[in-house]
């Protein structure tokens, strides 16, 4: 699964997520991509996840390139734990993802193909998506 090496802080601010994605918001490397229609989390289980369909779909096909990283971290506290104390301890990693990102790519494959792994790919995501193509 994907986290960092090493972080600045380990204990990150929940934040808000506003505004459009306004770099990543183009299908870079690959033919196809799957780009974001909404702001949200998406955890590092769920990123491994859609690739695991993408890439069980395509068959070693094509090549493909995962656009977002988890980079912030999520604390969680002990079950059964008062509250105070401090916050809890990182439990998992997401990435912000906004309206606009471009959150896989892929090349080699054809285009209905691309489609359906890519729908495939996006029920495992926590977001509404939508298939792009390169212009």
């Amino acid at each position: 699964m994907l986290s960092p090496k090493k972080v600045k802080h380990r204990k990150t601010f929940t934040g808000r997520i506003k505004g459009y994605a306004y770099r990543g918001n183009e299908v870079s490397f690959g033919d196809f991509g799957l780009k974001s229609l909404e702001h949200g989390w998406i955890s590092a289980r769920q990123i491994e996840a859609a690739r695991v369909a993408l890439n069980r779909y395509i068959k070693r096909g094509g090549k493909v390139w995962i656009r977002v990283f988890p980079d912030k971290s999520l604390t969680k506290k002990p079950a059964e734990t008062r509250q105070g104390k401090g916050k809890g301890a990182p439990d998992s990693w997401v990435a912000v993802v906004k309206p606009g990102t471009v959150i896989y790519e892929v090349e080699g494959v054809t285009v209905e193909q691309a489609k359906e792994a890519f729908r495939l790919a996006a029920h495992k995501l926590p977001i509404k998506t939508k298939f792009v193509e390169r212009d």
